[in-house]
């Protein structure tokens, strides 16, 4: 059975990269997105796993114990963004399957399909969201957190910047066949606008850490 009908947190690793690697539609670029995001976010956890209780870090202990809250959510919203684009491109196939025998069957069918691209734009366009966010928790635990293993701060921003670039990517395909321009051209301003931010975060956090 596809990974696409089944509960993903529950889907080894090997299963994932098995499936990611045959010739099936999803999943494809716009989930291992979401796993890089996921993975940043676990990262994020972890730090505060490995400064919460530690009299060493007595001042961070407020600020390691809200990001962790809010690191561990976005694992499971990232996770569960795996699984929404792996659905996402559903509708746009069911739209290209209906019928274009006449013409209003043709403008149906045309305003379906605008329609499924739209949607299929929408779960990569979360999944950057988060990942943003994810960066900014990194960004925020800088100095305030366990010194042995402030690293993968660093390597958090790594994954979510990565999640960014590829999510974007998928973005920018499903607006090729988009005729609104001006959806695509507020589109293509966001895409360009957490791009933008996403290299001054991890900037930031690279000159925080001397890396």
């Amino acid at each position: 059975m596809s990974i696409v009908h089944e509960n993903i947190p529950d889907v080894t690793i090997g299963k994932f990269l098995q499936e990611l690697g045959s010739s099936a539609p999803a999943p494809g670029g716009g989930s291992t997105a979401a796993l890089s995001g996921a993975m940043g976010a676990a990262l994020v956890s972890m730090l505060c796993n490995l400064t919460i209780g530690r009299e060493k870090y007595a001042d961070y202990q407020e600020i390691n114990a809200e990001t962790k809250k809010r690191s561990d959510e976005l694992i499971h919203e990232l996770t569960e963004c795996i699984t929404k684009d792996m659905t996402s491109y559903d509708s746009v196939m069911a739209a290209l399957k209906l019928p274009k025998n006449t013409e209003e069957e043709k403008a149906l069918r045309s305003e379906r399909l605008q329609e499924a691209y739209k949607s299929a734009a929408s779960a990569p366009i979360e999944t950057s969201e988060k990942c943003l966010e994810v960066m900014k928790l990194a960004y925020s635990l800088t100095g305030k957190s366990n010194k042995t293993a402030e690293c993968d701060l660093l390597a958090a921003a790594l994954n979510a910047n990565s999640g960014i670039a590829l999510a974007i990517v998928n973005v920018k395909v499903n607006l090729l066949y988009i005729k609104d321009s001006e959806y695509v051209g507020k589109t293509c301003y966001w895409a360009d606008r957490i791009t933008r931010e996403a290299s001054e975060i991890l900037k930031n956090i690279r000159e925080a850490m001397k890396a």
